[in-house]
């Protein structure tokens, strides 16, 4: 009989010795029961608990509270499982499980595949590509699927997730109210209020805890929620005499006046350089802080938007990074103060790409950097040297922001020089861009690239700001991302076939090919906003038109091989199949919608895109876990309203 032997007192440890015999068990079902108890003083048996307490050493240059080394080496009868610290020792079980054939392909029961088999012997040690590997809440959320999510995080060695606002609202609200979904024109609602949303935040941050994945919260929100304006409806309009009339000496005058920038709360900046203004920040983030002691990151973004920071003549004298690091410190002092020791990100976006030019952080072992990239063309990785443009001076308000990563990293490299601190880039692949890719297949080579070119430029670690269910027509996109953050010795290569044989099973290579064309047909490139903005003729071009006429084809070809592995003895596959079904579906239903757009007949477009609400809504039960509906719907109509013609420097205030 096996045994699991804990060496260490933590959830996460707990935990992981549960999942392990959970697995272990559904692997050799007739094997009996498998114990588990503390007991540090073991001898035999699976060995769980950190590398400190099972006397072994870390690597050299391991931060052992923040990187996730793992050491497995095992018989067939038990052995060592250990990790740099509890979170890792669960990533570790996964590791373990996965060397022994398990895989996790998407979130919930029906993306697992464990195979029945003896247990082999396994023997590695690996340290994670990056260090910070994670999502944030994005899209619309459903609780069930957040919690399915979380589970899933760390079975593909992900350790971290963000939580956006004080109170995620916005997000769950657009699943709940359904708002892009209506039958015979009524509205579908079923509305959550701001309380049930709080407490389901509290639950799914009880699942990370559970797990030890990092907590990192807020971002947008510390411009009003301490001047008494509430950030929890961050892009709903109020009107400026909705705000406090204390609160208005605070806000960014614009144009001579200080108010809500376009009603937007989110959208609004602070004037940074009023000393009370950045006090009432720093003790607000302190409060929150004492009150929320689960917090690991808690981050302190500016406004949402671009070009709309504050005129006033003291604020005109420093660069808008040199007031943030300005703030920072006053944060970190409060902080101090107070015995905090929790960590404080900040954000290189939008006016922050030109870092300080006098300011420095008093304490940077506190902060950590992150990048937010979001006017990057996701067309490509890295330029070549000749097509990047040469840096531009800082200009209040002026400001036209890098168009590709490259660029990017022309003002990373200077902010690197001003903070030698941990990193990592906050990615846009699933919020707007995986839209534009019919496979899933360029999205995922995209992300492979783009972790090879961070580990390259030292930016350590990835976390996505996208939906929550990337996952239609596959998770391809996803799962790279995570595998690729975690295990530097994968190729793209293996991942795919990995993915795509677990997923599809003799059926792999069919469905590749058959997903490849639609990708070829209507490629990402094409389809990507930023290019087509930037084409005289937007969508309307011959090569839209062409590839829409290709779609029944493909959907038919695919049909066939849906047809013919429908049903699997496995549970993973055929769910996998029964999405393509749907997905068959979609591309059908798209190719009017294409064709239409090629011609720039706007008014077939919306009835392609009604056809494709009404669609959405009756398959409702199947999609909700996989299919982003909302973000995909306003995509539609995105490239329908691009004429008249919609400028980079537009779509980088996320026009």
């Amino acid at each position: 009989m096996l045994t699991i032997n804990k060496f260490t007192c933590h959830s996460a440890v707990d935990h992981a010795a549960e999942e392990l015999k959970k697995y272990l068990r559904m692997m050799m079902p007739e094997g009996g029961d498998i114990k588990i108890a503390y007991a540090p003083e073991a001898k035999g048996g699976f060995r769980l608990g950190t590398m400190e307490d099972l006397g072994i050493a870390a690597s050299s240059g391991i931060c052992p509270e923040l990187d996730d080394e793992i050491l497995i080496d095992t018989d067939g009868a038990g052995g060592v499982i250990a990790g740099a610290n509890p979170r890792a020792v669960l990533i570790a079980v996964y590791e373990y499980l996965r060397e022994n054939g398990c895989r996790w392909l998407f979130p919930g029961v029906d993306g697992e595949y464990i195979p029945m088999q003896d247990i082999r012997p396994v023997s590695i040690r690996k340290r994670p590509a990056l260090r910070n590997r994670g999502a944030c809440i994005e899209g619309a959320i459903e609780q069930k699927m957040l919690l399915d999510f979380i589970d899933f995080m760390p079975k593909v060695g992900l350790n971290c997730f963000m939580n956006q606002f004080r109170v995620p609202s916005t997000f769950y609200k657009r699943h709940y109210d359904c708002l892009f979904l209506s039958e015979d024109g009524k509205p579908s609602h079923e509305p959550v209020g701001d309380g049930q949303i709080l407490s389901w935040v509290r639950a799914a941050e009880c699942e990370m805890a559970k797990r030890g994945i990092m907590l990192h919260t807020y971002g947008h929100g510390f411009c009003n929620d301490p001047f008494g304006i509430d950030s929890a409806h961050a892009w709903d309009k109020l009107d400026n005499s909705d705000i406090p009339a204390e609160a208005r000496e605070f806000l960014a005058e614009l144009n001579g006046e200080r108010g809500l920038y376009r009603g937007q709360p989110a959208n609004t900046q602070l004037c940074l350089s009023n000393a009370r203004g950045r006090k009432k920040v720093a003790q607000y983030a302190a409060d929150y802080l004492e009150g929320h002691s689960n917090i690991d990151y808690l981050h302190m973004w500016l406004g949402d938007l671009s070009n709309n920071h504050c005129e006033c003549a003291e604020c005109s004298k420093k660069t808008v990074a040199d007031w943030y690091m300005i703030l920072m410190n006053d944060v970190d002092a409060e902080l101090t103060a107070r015995g905090l020791t929790n960590r404080i990100v900040f954000i290189v976006y939008a006016d922050t790409v030109w870092p300080p030019t006098t300011e420095r952080l008093n304490n940077p072992e506190r902060f950590t950097m992150m990048m937010a990239p979001i006017s990057r063309n996701y067309s490509v990785t890295e330029n070549a040297p000749d097509n990047i443009p040469e840096k531009r001076p800082f200009v209040r308000n002026k400001l036209a922001f890098p168009q590709s990563l490259s660029e990017y990293m022309l003002y990373m490299k200077d902010w690197q020089a001003t903070f030698g601190g941990s990193s990592f880039s906050f990615e846009y692949h699933f919020w707007q861009c995986h839209a534009y890719d019919l496979s899933g297949i360029p999205t995922a080579k995209r992300i492979y690239e783009d972790i090879a070119a961070y580990r390259k430029w030292g930016i350590d670690g990835v976390m996505e700001c996208g939906t929550q269910r990337p996952f239609f027509p596959n998770g391809l996109a996803f799962y790279t991302h995570a595998r690729a953050s975690f295990d530097p010795s994968l190729s793209y290569g293996d991942i795919e076939r990995d993915y795509f044989c677990h997923a599809y099973g003799e059926g792999a290579e069919e469905i590749r090919t058959a997903l490849s064309e639609a990708s070829a047909a209507l490629s990402f490139d094409l389809l990507n906003y930023k290019n087509a903005s930037q084409r005289d003729e937007g969508y309307c071009s011959p090569e839209i038109r062409n590839g829409a006429e290709k779609l029944d084809g493909i959907a038919a070809a695919l049909r066939a091989a849906v047809k013919k592995y429908y049903d699997s003895d496995l549970r993973i596959q055929t769910a996998s199949v029964r999405i393509l079904e749907k997905y068959c579906d979609y591309l059908e239903l798209l190719k009017p919608y294409f064709l239409a757009l090629a011609e720039h007949r706007g008014g077939d477009c919306e009835a392609a895109i009604e056809n494709i609400k009404l669609w959405v809504e009756k398959n409702l039960p199947q999609l909700v876990p996989y299919f982003e509906f909302r973000e995909r719907v306003g995509i539609l109509r995105k490239w329908k309203n691009l004429v008249p013609k919609v400028t980079p420097e537009n779509y980088a205030e996320g026009g």
